[in-house]
This record gives C-alpha cells, structure tokens and sequence, in this order.
C-alpha cells in the first residue's frame, strides 16, 4: 500500500493550529554522521513562523555538544486524536537567542505562546542551564491518517 493512501497532506492552517498549541517535540540534530534526538519543550509564533525552544543543558551536557556542532536541525511533533494521528516535520536553521538580543519582538512573540517545562536529566531543574533557541523554518510538511472511505 503506498503512503498516499494511507495519509493526507495537512495545509498550512492545519500546521499552524498543531504546531500552535505548542508542547513537546522531538528534536533532531547531527554530528557529522553521528545522530541525535531528543524531546523537548516547544512553542511556536504563527505569524512569524518560528519555532522557539527552551533548552535546558546539564554539567557535561551531550545535548549541548550536538547543538553546537549542528547547521541545521529538525522538529518532529505528533499528536494522536479523534480523527487519528498527525505530524508535523520543521527544518531549518538553529540560533540560540542571547539574552542580551531579547528585543520586544521576540518577547512578544515568547509571551504569546506557552513553552512547557519539559526535562529528562537526573539532575535537578534548578541546577540546569536553561537557554533559548529559534528554529527558523526553511521547511515544513505535514500530514495527518487518511480516515476510511465515506467518514472525510
């Protein structure tokens, strides 16, 4: 059975809406050949199109080393409902937002969405070096399951 009938192309309203409840992803970047993925918190400002993280990064942080030798990186958020399930694929560059280059855009833009707190480390919250990244998209795809016959 091909892909095509087993899934439909979502379009850029149906995008914005999953990506804009904002929630947790799965991030993708790599090391030369070397892969690494991870979960993480996301939120994501429409009009701009950008996708902010909230990245927290422990003592001797594998994560951090990935972030910092990688061009380019990918999203991947899912989410299972009523009507199945969907995805949502984000590729671009990733730029870690120094907090001295806040300006109000970008607060504003922060302020609008919701970054859940989201941590997979055995050290503590507090003690973790929290920092925050955009991913400008270059491309985005998405799809959602195709329901049955006769129920579209």
């Amino acid at each position: 059975m091909s892909r095509d009938n087993e899934s439909v192309v979502l379009d850029r309203a149906e995008i914005d809406e999953l990506l804009g409840r904002g929630g947790v992803g799965v991030l993708a970047l790599a090391d030369d050949n070397d892969p690494y993925a991870v979960p993480i918190s996301y939120g994501y400002e429409a009009e701009a199109g950008d996708v902010y993280l909230r990245l927290g990064f422990g003592t001797d942080s594998e994560k951090r080393e990935y972030v910092e030798q990688s061009n380019r990186a990918v999203l991947v958020v899912t989410v299972e409902g009523d009507r199945g399930w969907q995805s949502v694929v984000v590729r671009g560059p990733l730029s870690e937002i120094p907090e001295a280059s806040i300006d109000g855009t970008i607060v504003e833009a922060i302020r609008s969405i919701d970054i859940p707190f989201f941590t997979i480390t055995e050290e503590p919250v507090q003690e973790l070096d929290y920092q925050l990244y955009r991913l400008q998209p270059d491309e985005v795809t998405g799809r959602r399951e195709k329901p049955p016959a006769g129920i579209e």
